[in-house]
C-alpha cells in the first residue's frame, strides 16, 4: 500500500472519528438543548412557522445564487448544499427570535 494511499485512510478515519463525536455529543446535548431553545422561542412565531418561512427565504436565495454562479453550478454543488442548510437553520432561528 503506498503512502498516498495510507495517508487517505487516515484522513477518512480522522473525519469519520469526528463525525462519530459529533453524532454522540448531538445525541447526548441535543434534546435538552433544543428544549430550551424552543421554550425560549416560543411566545413568539415557534419555530415550525418560522422553519415556513425560512425554507422559502432560503429556497429563493439559493437559486438566485446558483444563477449568478453560471457555469460553475456543478462543481460547487456540495457547497451550496452545505450552505444551503447552514443557511435554512441560521434564517429559521433568526426569524423565531425577532418575530
Amino acid at each position: 500500500m503506498g503512502t498516498e494511499k495510507r495517508d487517505e485512510l487516515k484522513i477518512w478515519g480522522f473525519v469519520l472519528g469526528m463525525g462519530l463525536v459529533l453524532v454522540v455529543l448531538g445525541v447526548v446535548f441535543g434534546p435538552p438543548l433544543l428544549a430550551d431553545l424552543t421554550a425560549s422561542l416560543e411566545p413568539g412565531v415557534g419555530l415550525k412557522t418560522a422553519a415556513i418561512w425560512s425554507f422559502g427565504v432560503t429556497f429563493v436565495m439559493f437559486i438566485l445564487f446558483a444563477i449568478v454562479a453560471g457555469d460553475g453550478l456543478i462543481g460547487e454543488l456540495q457547497f451550496m448544499l452545505g450552505g444551503f442548510f447552514l443557511f435554512f437553520v441560521i434564517i429559521t432561528l433568526l426569524i423565531a427570535w425577532v418575530f
